[in-house]
């Protein structure tokens, strides 16, 4: 697979050394008191150890402005749950485990997982050309099928840079494969390169719905929400159902934290429209580890390196990059940065969900999950 640097791929700092985390880790150490300790009175002070110095990495979410939520499970129980500053900066309301966040492209595993239970049905496969589900679209994008799709080496043009610069509404997923069924050309061919594409997960998103009979969100809330219990997550729709406890996005402007929680892109569901909190997502994280809702094969080939990145040592499956012992999705839009780290060997995994712009949290994903490798 050739490599060239994809467009608008999320950060996420995958490779990371250990110099670095250490000297994260090395600004927080604390000495715990001398003298001999029970095993029990050991393990909490332990435990208070590693607590105060998830607090000093997640320093700069406390306070007055816009804040984040952690959660790191471990041995498929959550070990952490802590939530910094507010979801809401102008009425002072604390962000809580329950406070919902909008995702960014950690709702592409969610998509991924969607047509994998269609394929799953018997409703379709992953050779299955594209345009089989979606004849509006091009010849150009004739040989593109929907492991292309989901593996970002389909080479559809990024909706984003087609836009109308003078839109003044938001944009849907049926309104990306309108601006895609106008343009007869791709990146290169299917297969020939990677490139991040939020095209194809806005394009899949529509896969699910012809296939299904369900609109997007139905789909999602039927097949995955609600028989893993995530009862406040959902694919947000302006003028559906709203999101309970709502963070709402800012970036800082001038050292001032404005509001920033919507853009002309942020009503696309397929690449990056879901709403979910640590709560939820501790369900989620426990049903990728079990068949509970995917079967063994599925859950493999949503974790095994289909596709090599622009990233060396980094690859992608379904939905997920993958790297040597973990697998992790990252999400940046505007007002929100997120990333989802799991180790499935060790039972671990590291979830920080915030509603500001920086930040970016793969590096404090990293170094709260050395305190558990340890």
């Amino acid at each position: 697979m050739l490599r060239t640097d994809p467009a608008r791929k999320p950060l996420s700092f995958p490779l990371l050394g250990g110099f670095f985390i250490a000297i994260l880790l090395g600004a927080c150490a604390m000495t715990p008191a001398g003298g001999e300790l029970s095993a029990e009175a050991a393990d909490e002070a332990d435990s208070a150890v590693v607590t105060k110095k998830i607090d000093q990495l997640m320093n700069r979410y406390a306070g007055s402005g816009p804040g984040a939520s952690l959660l790191v499970v471990r041995a498929g129980k959550p070990a952490i749950r802590r939530s910094y500053g507010m979801a809401d900066v102008e009425k002072a309301v604390p962000v809580t485990p329950a406070t919902n966040f909008r995702l960014a492209s950690v709702s592409k595993q969610f998509t991924a997982a969607a047509i994998l239970l269609l394929v799953e049905d018997g409703r379709l496969t992953l050779e299955d050309r594209v345009g089989k589900w979606l004849p509006e679209l091009p010849a150009a994008t004739a040989a593109i099928t929907i492991r292309h799709l989901l593996t970002h080496v389909s080479g559809l043009i990024d909706y984003e840079d087609e836009m109308s610069a003078e839109l003044d509404r938001q944009v849907h997923d049926a309104d990306v494969l309108q601006i895609l069924a106008e343009l007869d050309r791709t990146y290169f061919p299917p297969g020939s390169d990677f490139r991040y594409s939020n095209s194809a997960y806005a394009l899949l998103a529509l896969i699910v719905e012809r296939i299904s009979g369900e609109e997007y969100p139905a789909f999602l809330e039927n097949r995955i929400f609600r028989p893993l219990g995530m009862s406040t997550t959902l694919a947000f729709v302006d003028g559906g159902p709203g999101v309970e406890n709502r963070a709402y996005g800012y970036s800082r402007k001038d050292g001032i934290w404005v509001r920033t929680d919507q853009s002309p892109t942020s009503a696309v569901l397929g690449d990056g429209g879901i709403y979910s909190s640590i709560d939820d997502l501790a369900k989620w994280n426990a049903a990728l580890g079990d068949d509970r809702l995917l079967s063994d094969e599925s859950r493999d080939l949503a974790f095994t390196a289909a596709v090599s990145t622009n990233d060396p040592g980094v690859d992608y499956g379904l939905g997920w990059y993958v790297g040597k012992d973990r697998v992790w999705h990252s999400g940046e839009t505007i007002g929100f940065r997120n990333v989802l780290v799991r180790y499935p060997k060790q039972g671990l995994a590291v979830v920080i969900l915030s509603n500001r712009n920086d930040p970016e949290p793969m590096a404090t994903a990293l170094a709260i999950s050395a305190l558990f490798q340890q």
